[in-house]
Formats: C-alpha cells, structure tokens, sequence
C-alpha cells in the first residue's frame, strides 16, 4: 500500500525532508491510503484487512463495517491501555501520533467523509462540497503543519484553502473515473447553471457546456490555491520547499486542464513533470 506514494499527484514525502518527518508523513499517508480504499471498496482481496481490524474475513466488502473497526483501532492508538492498535499499518501511525501530539480529530475527519461517501455520491451547491472537503482534505495538510511544528491558526486557514483547492483539482480531472463508482462531485448548482447533465458527463469527450462547467470550477480551484498560498512565504527551509510543491502541483494540474481545452472525459489531464518543476519555481519566487 505505500508503494503507491510514488504515483501520487503530489508529493508525499519527498527525499529533501528530514528522514523524522520523511516517516511521519510516511505513517500519515498509510492510514490515509487505507481509510480511501476502505471507502472505495479497493483493499486487496481476500479479507486480510478485515482480519487485521478484528472482522471476519467475509466482512471484507462491508465498507461502514470496515470504517468502524478503523475508528475503533484509531482510538487504540490515541489510548495508553491495553492491547495496542490492531493493524499494522495503524500500529505504525501510533509513534508519529506520540512524537507529535496529534490529535484524534483529523483522522477521524477523513473516516467521516468515507463514511459520507457511502450515503452521498452527489452534491447540491459548493457549500456542501466544500464541507465535504473540510472532512476529505483539510485534515491531511493540518496534519502536514503538526508533523512539522508549524500549526497557528492562521497558518491551519491557509492550509485549508489549498487542501481544499487540491481536493477539487482532483475532482476536475477524474469526473468520468467518479462517475464510474456513481458519484458526482460537480455541484448540481454549477451544472443546472452550464446546462450540464450527467449524460454529458458520461459522453466521451465533453461538450462546449461541459467544457465551461471545468473550466468555471477550475477557475475556483485557482483561486483558493491563491488564497492559500501565502502558507508557503510563512515557513522556512525544507518545509517551504514541501508545501510549495503542494501549491505549484494544483497549479500545474490545473495549467494540463486548461492546455486540454478543459476536457476532462477522455481521462485526467496530468502536468508533466518539467511544468511542475517550473510551478515550483515560479511559487518560491513569489513565495506562494
């Protein structure tokens, strides 16, 4: 499961940060990694996750169950009692948990937007997308700040609009892969709005409306990765370097939308990595 952190959009743990921060990005990325393919049905088959939380391994396709064996496990690495956390993987995240006095809150952030993907694969207006991003993505950069000693409120808001911006980016590229699990996360608002239907978002290539809708939607992405970015010119060192390949990655991913004629259907436009090189640049110089 961890190998995957190479083929992230962003990120994860890159080679320049301390080895300390390096593995408690690292334990952070595992339980994320494992909370979304709880949510999406894509542990590996056989049940072995559903063993190691304590489940028999016919549960392996009960999602809700899953979640709440995780969040029970969770609260065993929050607990000094006796027995300890009962995956791996869970055991891994309780000395990152201690070293930094994490709190419980956003791990329990990110079991709750899979918990709301299993009830809700469509959303009505920005505002209930956005609070689903504030259980989907903020927790991951308010965790980042932990790990590193950085976390100030002011420092928590601007991590929230790029957390929130990068969640949405995501959502731009992979509307038909959504779409294929029965979810939606362009809010009906917006798509009432272009004319949009979720026919259109089912044809192969998109449309002049369907087009219009990306690119309003990646234009607000744009703009929270602008709120945000100051973040990156309040830090220092190799932290600056991390969070603005976080900002120039949205960036980036958003520039590959755009030189597709926002055509997203056909597949996730992806910045190569020369223009995420640039982007970066381009956001230290600036300083977000």
């Amino acid at each position: 499961m961890l190998d995957q952190a190479a083929h992230e959009n962003f990120p994860v743990a890159p080679f320049f940060l301390p080895r300390a921060w390096r593995a408690d990005l690292m334990a952070l990325y595992g339980f994320a990694r494992l909370v979304d393919d709880i949510g999406d049905g894509d542990l590996a088959p056989g049940g072995g996750d559903a063993v190691l939380l304590g489940l028999d391994r016919v549960q392996y396709d009960d999602r809700p169950a899953l979640l709440d064996a995780l969040e029970a496990d969770l609260h065993r690495v929050f607990s000094d009692r006796a027995p300890g956390p009962k995956h791996p993987l869970m055991r891994r995240l309780g000395p990152t948990v201690r070293r930094c006095a994490l709190i419980p809150e956003p791990f329990l952030g990110l079991i709750e937007a899979n918990r709301q993907d299993q009830r809700i694969s469509r959303y009505a207006t920005y505002g209930d997308l956005a609070a689903y991003c504030e259980l989907s993505a903020n927790p991951v950069g308010r965790l980042v700040l932990g790990v590193t000693g950085t976390s100030s409120p002011e420092r928590v808001r601007l991590s929230d609009a790029i957390c929130t911006a990068l969640q949405l980016v995501e959502h731009i590229q992979d509307v038909a892969e959504d779409l294929g699990r029965d979810r939606v996360y362009l809010p009906a608002e917006d798509m009432k709005s272009f004319g949009v239907t979720e026919d259109d978002l089912a044809a192969p290539t998109g449309g002049p409306s369907v087009r219009a809708l990306i690119a309003f939607e990646a234009e607000r992405a744009g703009e929270l990765l602008d709120e945000g970015a100051p973040l990156v010119g309040s830090v220092h060192g190799r932290l600056k370097l991390l969070l603005a390949g976080f900002v120039a990655g949205g960036r980036a991913a958003l520039q590959a939308v755009a030189a597709a004629d926002h055509d997203v259907l056909p597949g996730p436009p992806k910045p190569t990595k020369l223009s995420l090189l640039r982007e970066v640049g381009a956001t230290l110089r600036r300083e977000g």
